[in-house]
């Protein structure tokens, strides 16, 4: 039987007892700050063409124990009688969204080989509405990892995977003023890039403006031109070999978050001191490796390496080196292991950057074409982590939060990120700024165990650049 009504009218809800108990069993002290309202099904406003199917990538498969959350903080004013109002238009236009995310939408089944593939039947995403109290200020002066995660809802597959849905929004509005946007995701569809798009797409409908990335659903590269006399970079497949074959922690350590932003000139500033002589002069490094290196050094002094570095992964992304386009939807975030053995002499933070420096420059198009080839003839049944049990720190500084504008007046904030779950060491995640703190603004947030987060803001190393505090333990 066809439906006549709009399809953006078919809204499964979720009673609202049933939404506070998964939430209050983890956040009992909480849990009288944010009311969840109700959980819905919200579908793209055209139907799906019948017997369509999505596949996954062999560097989509590596991420399938993870997944990715972020939260989008918006400032508004609320008149009277409008509460609500906000959540209700952008429901509306996550639906009108939806028809260029057939992925999203879909849903999980195993193919012949007992591989996931996406069924891509207009199952919906899952929408969680909720309000909190106080203003989005008021919030952002005082939150933490915990309060973090009761505005960005996540639910694990379970024994149904039909019927669960990959992607989740919740839309959270606080009483004083303010709006946050919380979505999370299997890291098996997406990377921050494509998830980053995802919620520039949906701002650039809510303007009613074109999509300005549309998102690419083809698979990796499989061709390639060869280099006479290549030879395959196994120091990438050699990490990925070990990484695969390592046994999974069967126990989570308890970690802690903490985020520090640093300013245009403070990034300058590490720069400066990051540098050091190659053999046609000085080398300046980027954002990305300079705070890299700082965290590396200083989280190494924090565990007890004062003359050394403890193991370490980098994590960028390929999007560009595989000559991708940048709104290619999938996964393309390549592992690196940064080697640095025994103790060390002289400046620590200045070694670690180089260090860092010489493994970004040793990722090109050859070897990750390499490393995808390996993995497609090596690739285990079964999953394994990828991101542990090393430190990891990972680039977002190719995506841009900031864009994601739903009105003239409804600007991000700030944002946070997340990778879960987090092993072994612990984890960095460097991502952009805020405009207004100029172009080489970054934001890290990093986890640790609890004692070792709280000696991070005592460190040296890090609070000579003076960092602002936006989230501690």
């Amino acid at each position: 039987m066809k439906l006549s009504l709009p399809r953006v009218l078919f809204l499964k809800c979720v009673t609202f007892c049933q939404i506070i108990i998964i939430v209050m069993a983890t956040n009992n002290d909480n849990n009288n700050i944010v009311s969840y309202i109700c959980k819905r099904t919200v579908v793209s406003t055209k139907p799906i063409e019948p017997g369509k199917y999505m596949t996954f990538s062999v560097l989509d498969r590596c991420m399938e124990k993870n997944h990715i959350r972020m939260v989008y903080y918006y400032q508004s004013s609320l008149g009277e009688g409008e509460f609500g109002k906000m959540t209700k238009n952008l429901r509306e236009t996550l639906s009108e969204m939806l028809n260029y995310y057939p992925m999203v939408t879909g849903r999980l089944v195993r193919d012949s080989e007992e591989k996931w593939k996406v069924k891509c039947n207009d199952a919906g995403v899952r929408v969680v509405e909720a309000k909190a109290k106080g203003s989005v200020e008021e919030w952002l002066k005082n939150v933490d990892s915990e309060k973090e995660h009761m505005l960005v809802y996540w639910e694990d597959m379970y024994h149904k995977p039909y019927y669960w849905s990959t992607f989740y929004v919740q839309i959270t509005e606080f009483e004083e003023g303010g709006l946050a946007i919380g979505l999370s995701c299997f890291h098996l569809l997406a990377d921050y890039t494509s998830a980053t798009n995802f919620l520039k797409a949906w701002s650039d409908i809510s303007l009613g403006n074109k999509i300005t990335v549309l998102p690419l659903f083809h698979p990796l590269p499989s061709t390639r031109k060869r280099i006479s006399n290549h030879h395959p970079y196994f120091e990438l497949i050699n990490h990925y070999k070990s990484s695969i074959e390592r046994p999974i922690p069967i126990k989570e350590e308890k970690y802690t978050i903490i985020s520090l932003g640093f300013s245009h000139q403070m990034v300058n500033a590490c720069i400066s001191k990051a540098q050091f002589n190659g053999p046609s002069g000085p080398i300046t490094m980027t954002p990305f490796e300079a705070l890299a290196g700082l965290f590396w050094a200083s989280i190494s002094n924090i565990k007890g390496l004062q003359n050394g570095l403890i193991d370490m992964s980098i994590c960028l992304d390929a999007r560009k080196l595989l000559g991708l386009d940048y709104g290619f939807f999938g996964n393309t975030m390549i592992y690196n292991k940064v080697h640095a053995n025994g103790n060390l002499e002289g400046n620590i933070f200045v070694q670690a950057t180089r260090y860092i420096r010489e493994v970004v420059a040793k990722m090109d198009n050859e070897g990750i074409m390499d490393l995808i080839e390996w993995l497609e003839k090596n690739e285990m049944n079964s999953p394994r982590m990828i991101n542990g049990p090393d430190l990891i720190c990972v680039s977002l500084e190719n995506v841009e939060p900031y864009l994601s504008v739903f009105e003239d007046w409804l600007k991000p904030l700030r944002v946070s990120c997340y990778i879960e779950p987090v092993l072994g060491e612990g984890q960095v995640l460097i991502l952009p700024g805020t405009p207004e703190e100029g172009p080489l603004s970054r934001v890290v947030m990093v986890t640790l165990k609890e004692d070792e987060a709280i000696k991070l803001f005592e460190d040296d190393l890090i609070s000579q650049f003076s960092p602002t505090i936006f989230m501690k333990c």
